[in-house]
C-alpha cells in the first residue's frame, strides 16, 4: 500500500497543538502520527490524500495564531501502521481495573477488563486524553442491558468496554470506512458480537435508536452541529458523554446541550482537555 509522509512544521511547538493538528488531520484521512521536536510526520495512504481537504482542515484550525506548514513526499514502502504501532503503542491501564494492549504486547498488566486492539492510528488507543476521560466514565457507568450509541467510533474501544460492562445491543458509527473495518476485527479479537458498525454520520441516525446511553468523543465543532440529532435518538433520562474538545469549550457545548433539552451533570478534565456528562430530561407527561 502506497502512502504519502507529510512533514508538519508548527509554530508554536507545543504538544496541544500537535494533538489537536492530530485530530483535525485525521478527519482528512491521516492515520500515522509521530511527533517530533520540530512538529509531526503524519501518513495518509496516496488513495486518500486530498490536499484541497487538508489546506480547509488547517484553514479552519481551533487554536489561534498558530502557524502551520508542511512538506509532502511519498514514504518508503513499507508498512507505517505497523512501525507506529510496534513503536509507539504501549500497553495502557484505565482506573486500575481495564488494560488495553495490542497482540504484540508481552507481559500485559492483569485487570477486570482485558481489551486487545491493533490500532492504525494515534487516536483510539487509549492513551490520548479523550479517550482515557471517556473510559474512566464508563469504568463507573451503570451500562447493565443499556442500549449503547458510539459516534465517531473510531477503533470502537469504548463500545468494546460498554459492551464488556453489560451493555445490551449497541451502535459503532464512523465517517471512515477503515475505522469500520478496523472495529470489527477488534471485536472479534475481543469475542465480542452485540455491536452493529456503521460507516456514516449524524445523518443516519434518523431510524437508529432510541438509546440509553450516547457516546460522542468527536471534536467541538461537529458535537454542536449534530447534538440535535443525538438528543432526539436518546429515550428519556439518557445521558450522553461527550469528549473531543478543551475546557474552555465546555460552556459552549453545555449551551448547546441545554437548548435541546439537556441537564448538566458533570465534567472531568486530564491535561485541559475535558468531557462532560449530560442528562436528557424528563418531560411531566413521560413520568
Amino acid at each position: 500500500m502506497k502512502y504519502f509522509e507529510v512533514k508538519f512544521n508548527t509554530t508554536p511547538d507545543t504538544e496541544v497543538v500537535k494533538d489537536v493538528l492530530s485530530a483535525v488531520i485525521a478527519e482528512a484521512g491521516f492515520e500515522s502520527f509521530v511527533y517530533d521536536e520540530q512538529g509531526m510526520t503524519a501518513f495518509i495512504q496516496q488513495k486518500l490524500f486530498d490536499e484541497s481537504l487538508l489546506k480547509s482542515s488547517l484553514s479552519d484550525f481551533p487554536i489561534e495564531n498558530v502557524s502551520i506548514t508542511y512538506v509532502v513526499k511519498e514514504a518508503e514502502d513499507k508498512n507505517w501502521n505497523k512501525v507506529w504501532e510496534e513503536n509507539f503503542f504501549t500497553p495502557i491501564v484505565i482506573g486500575n481495573r481495564c488494560v488495553i494492549h495490542s497482540t504484540f504486547h508481552t507481559d500485559v498488566p492483569k485487570a477486570e477488563y482485558d481489551i486487545i486492539i491493533n490500532p492504525q492510528m494515534a487516536f483510539g488507543t487509549g492513551h490520548h486524553e479523550t479517550t482515557s476521560l471517556i473510559l474512566e466514565e464508563l469504568l463507573n457507568a451503570d451500562l447493565k442491558g443499556k442500549s449503547v450509541l458510539d459516534m465517531g467510533c473510531g477503533t470502537s474501544i469504548l463500545a468494546i468496554l460498554a459492551s464488556m460492562r453489560g451493555a445490551g445491543k449497541l451502535l459503532a458509527i464512523d465517517i471512515d470506512n477503515w475505522c469500520v473495518e478496523n472495529s470489527k476485527d477488534n471485536f472479534k479479537l475481543n469475542n465480542i458480537d452485540n455491536i452493529e458498525v456503521l460507516e456514516g454520520d449524524a445523518s443516519i441516525l434518523s431510524d437508529k435508536g432510541p438509546f440509553d446511553v450516547v457516546i460522542a468523543n468527536i471534536n467541538r465543532n461537529i458535537l454542536v452541529a449534530d447534538m440535535h440529532a443525538y438528543v432526539e435518538r436518546m429515550n428519556p433520562g439518557a445521558v450522553i458523554y461527550m469528549s473531543g474538545f478543551y475546557v474552555e469549550d465546555i460552556p459552549v457545548i453545555r449551551e448547546e446541550a441545554e437548548k435541546n433539552g439537556l441537564e448538566f451533570v458533570h465534567h472531568n478534565e486530564k491535561h485541559n482537555w475535558a468531557d462532560v456528562m449530560f442528562r436528557k430530561k424528563i418531560k411531566q407527561k413521560e413520568i
